[in-house]
């Protein structure tokens, strides 16, 4: 049976898109972002014109990611967080590829990308489950 930290990973693998939540100018905010996990470290492709990143770089974020919304009857619903130092990012050519496609435009300006990694301290999943269990 996986560790708690394993099936976070195997969780946010099956996913593109998360938040990370830090402060900015004191007041908390969320944004979004494309993950790819590398070696247990997240790498994230966020929108440099929006200058989140910048908050992000040497601090301490949450990073979440989720399948609301799209139940299975595999995994059910879950919410996964980790919570880790994040630095700014050069991935190499490998790592890059793995992001795929990136946006043409972000709130109508043209998408410039920057990365961030964050090496989690702390992983958690979190399970809603819509299904009676069966009695023992």
């Amino acid at each position: 049976m996986p560790t708690e930290e394993q099936l976070a990973y195997e969780l946010l693998r099956r996913t593109d898109y998360g938040r990370v939540a830090t402060s900015m100018r004191a007041l908390p905010f969320l944004a979004v972002a494309r993950h790819v996990v590398v070696d247990g470290r997240i790498l994230l492709r966020m929108h440099r014109g929006l200058g989140y990143h910048q908050a992000c770089a040497g601090s301490v974020v949450a990073y979440g990611a989720d399948n609301l919304g799209t139940e299975t009857e595999r995994d059910g619903q879950w919410i996964v967080q980790f919570v880790g130092q994040c630095e700014t990012a050069s991935p190499t050519a490998a790592e890059l590829s793995l992001f795929g496609q990136a946006p043409h435009h972000v709130d109508g300006a043209l998408y410039d990308p920057v990365y961030l990694v964050m090496d989690p301290q702390l992983a958690k999943v979190h399970t809603l489950t819509h299904r009676v269990p069966a009695a023992v």
